[in-house]
Formats: C-alpha cells, structure tokens, sequence
C-alpha cells in the first residue's frame, strides 16, 4: 500500500488535468456549445461529419508539410551536432549550450524575436541588403520562414536527447572499434547510429506529431494569414472566435486519432530491436 502514497499524488495530478480534459472534450465533441450557455444541445456525430467533410479544415493539413519537412533536417541538423560534440573538441560545452539554449526560450518570446527579425526593413532585410522578399508576407515563402523558426527553437531538444543516448555507449567500443581502425564515419555508422536507434525512432515520432500540432510560432508571427493557418490555430478560432466549442473539440479528438494513428504505423514499420554493441 504504501508504494501507492508515492505516486497519488503524481497520478491525481495526471488525472486531474490529462484524462479529465481529454474526457470532457470528447463530451463536447457530440454537443453543440458556444462555451457559456448552461445548456448544450446534442449533436450526435454531426461535428465529426462536418470535419470529414469540409474542405477547410483539411486543406490546413498541407501546412503541416513544411514543418514535417524542417523537422527532419532539425533531426539531420541536432544528430550531427550531438555526434561532433560527443566526441573531444574544444570548446564543446559552449557549443552544447549555444545549441540547447532556444529550447529553454518561451515560444512567445521566440515569436516575437523573429517576428522583428522578418518584419520589412528588419534586421534578416538589413543583414541580407537588397532586394528581399517579405517573409511573413508572401504565402509563398512565409511558411518557410515559420518552420526555420521552429528549427531554430526545437534542434536543442533532439541535441539533447541524441547527445545523452550517444555519451551512454560505452567508452570502450570506440576505443576496440580505433585500434580496428574506424575512422569517426565508421563508428558513427556501425556504433552511433545502431546504438540509438531507439532515440532516433522517438524522435520521428515527436517530429510527426510536432508538425500536426503547430500553434504557437505561426500563431504569434501571423496569426495563420498569408496560407500559414495550421490546423490548431483553425480549431483554435473555431472554439474561440467563432465560439462553436462542440466542432473544435471535435477536431481537437480527429487531430488526436490521427497522431495516435501515426505513432503507431511509425512503430509497426520501425520496431524497437535490441542492438548489441559488443
């Protein structure tokens, strides 16, 4: 009984505010709601039809492209970084924390950094001169400069997860692997990259859901104008600006099938194995 004392106080936290939100959104989810009437009105599966079949809350879906495709050069940027720095180089302890550094930023405040780093006549259009494009402004390459922000604050976090999967091999694989002969590319190849297989696979997950889930950096940065809407900020103004709480929670429960839907065909087609490394 005792182990028990331990952990309620973690799992009435865990209930009191994961499972009990996620409870009474798939409540609303079958309601119509505006968020302050006293009576909700049954709505059966109509807002889930409704997100099947409007247009508008898929066609967001596209912009989650662009961050699927910078969080896979955020892993390529992090996993590089972590294998260099895993290894002795000078100044190392600098460059972990240069790199770690933007995770530990509010993302409010990164928004607002790199909504005056974008702005026209900013300090991206004085460092770069001439003519330049309006980074936030044109759809065309708004979206871009939303991810690169979002590279820019995440890569501290895969960083880390890969330089603490990397620095817990043991020491002397590299040492028997030297005396073999590898150079630094084969004991990435043949060591690194086995060995954390398992970190690498946990970030491919946290990068898909990542990028269906984006909110706050186009959010803060443009509001979701220029086609940078994603489909949190349109659930976020359905619930909010258009007060139809029922629908957004609805969409909150499809965007949470889907993540689940995801990890878990990540998972069946890259297992977790056990790597020997001996």
């Amino acid at each position: 009984m005792k182990p028990w004392l331990y952990v309620a106080p973690a799992l009435a936290l865990l209930i009191t505010f994961t499972y009990v939100p996620v409870v009474n959104m798939i409540w609303y989810s079958f309601h119509y709601w505006d968020g302050l009437s006293t009576v909700m009105e049954p709505a059966g599966w109509d807002n889930y039809v409704r997100v099947f079949t409007d247009e508008r809350y898929w066609q967001v879906f596209r912009v989650s492209l662009y961050y699927f495709g910078a969080s896979f050069a955020q892993i390529a940027i992090a996993l590089y970084f972590a294998t260099v720095l895993s290894f002795s180089t000078r100044f190392r302890n600098l460059f972990k924390g240069i790199l770690f550094f933007p995770y530990l930023l509010n993302g409010v405040a990164v928004g607002f950094v790199f909504l005056y780093l974008f702005q026209p006549g900013g300090t991206l259009d004085t460092i770069l001169g001439g003519h330049t494009p309006l980074w936030l402004g044109d759809p065309d390459v708004a979206n871009f400069s939303l991810a690169g922000t979002s590279v820019w604050r995440f890569t501290g976090l895969n960083f880390v997860l890969f330089l603490g999967a990397i620095q817990s091999i043991p020491g002397e694989i590299y040492e028997a692997a030297e005396i073999d002969g590898a150079n630094r590319w084969h004991q990435f190849r043949h060591i690194i990259a086995p060995g954390i297989r398992r970190i690498i696979s946990l970030s491919v997950i946290l990068a898909i859901s990542g990028s269906l889930s984006v909110f706050e950096i186009p959010f803060i940065m443009t509001g979701g104008a220029n086609d940078t809407r994603t489909f949190v900020i349109q659930a976020y103004d359905t619930a909010f600006q258009f007060r139809q709480i029922g629908l957004a929670s609805a969409m909150a429960v499809v965007l949470l099938l889907i993540v689940l839907a995801v990890t878990w065909l990540q998972r069946l087609l890259l297992p977790d194995e056990e790597v020997a490394l001996s």
